[in-house]
């Protein structure tokens, strides 16, 4: 683990080891240059191989340097997967000190229409429903036990969970999507107390409203999702540098909205106006 201080982030981002899922578009692509300008060495992952996975490594090759980037084709739905991703980072850089569980499928499984036409539960393909719940909840769980056994050994290392906007969870016509957001921000706070005293903190990071995805139908400049917004990826790449960076220490089971993120402020002063309210958790007896 590179040493830095908690004002100094990029200082302890340096040859950082860190796991980014789909990592070659979107959200994926721009927090994975952002890490990269940072320091740290990147592996992404894609569900299929192709050209924006390889276009993806090239780019980021160019930024980071040479054999300081892996790209590898991954089905985060997959254990199997999952392990030989986990295990090829191992084999080519020694170590993972952090996991962005970005990949994800979107409302596009359910309706071409969703963002005009609310695409009702009881007439959803129950394939797309798999699909998007495999990817958004069993995906990240996958990864993270493929990843955090190795965090903890070594006694560091960060998960940012991606997550949506608390109205996106409940708006009408967003099932599965809606829900299976919400299920990955009660994981990351049940993560974040098992991980509790170990080194390793999990939090969770969302845009703030609908950005300019794939995950979005449509094209041209009246798109937009159901939110009427339409906001960039690189919103993102300020806030998981803090994520990831030793400045974030102190943050265990937080939800970050990056729409907040005030890049003019100093980055803990950012980082805590972006952070959203906390949860209500009910003590367990």
């Amino acid at each position: 683990m590179a040493a830095g201080t908690p004002t100094d982030p990029a200082a302890s981002l340096r040859d950082r080891v860190v796991v980014i899922t789909g990592g070659g578009r979107g959200l994926g692509l721009a927090m994975a240059r952002a890490l990269a300008r940072a320091g740290c060495r990147v592996a992404i992952s894609g569900a299929r191989d192709g050209a924006d996975l390889a276009a993806a490594a090239a780019e980021l090759g160019g930024i980071a340097g040479a054999g300081r980037v892996l790209a590898r084709r991954a089905d985060v739905a997959s254990w199997e997967d999952c392990q030989a991703l986990a295990g090829a980072v191992l084999e080519r850089f020694g170590r993972i000190d952090a996991l962005v569980n970005n990949a994800g499928r979107g409302m596009l499984e359910i309706s071409p229409r969703f963002n005009t036409e609310p695409a009702l539960f009881w007439t959803a393909d129950p394939q797309g429903v798999r699909n998007i719940v495999d990817a958004n909840v069993l995906g990240p769980f996958l990864m993270a036990r493929a990843c955090t056994p190795h965090m903890v050994a070594q006694g560091f290392g960060r998960i940012v969970n991606i997550s949506t906007s608390l109205p996106t969870m409940v708006r009408k016509g967003y099932s599965p999507y809606g829900p299976s957001k919400a299920a990955l921000e009660a994981m990351t706070a049940v993560w974040a107390r098992d991980l509790d005293g170990t080194g390793v903190t999990v939090n969770a990071l969302l845009p703030g409203g609908a950005t300019d995805t794939r995950l979005l139908p449509g094209s041209g400049p009246g798109r937009r999702g159901a939110d009427g917004q339409l906001l960039a990826p690189e919103l993102m790449a300020a806030p998981i540098v803090w994520l990831v960076s030793d400045a974030s220490a102190a943050s265990n089971g937080a939800r970050y909205i990056a729409r907040d993120w005030d890049p003019a402020l100093p980055a803990d002063q950012a980082a805590a106006r972006a952070r959203g309210p906390a949860h209500a958790v009910p003590a367990i007896l």
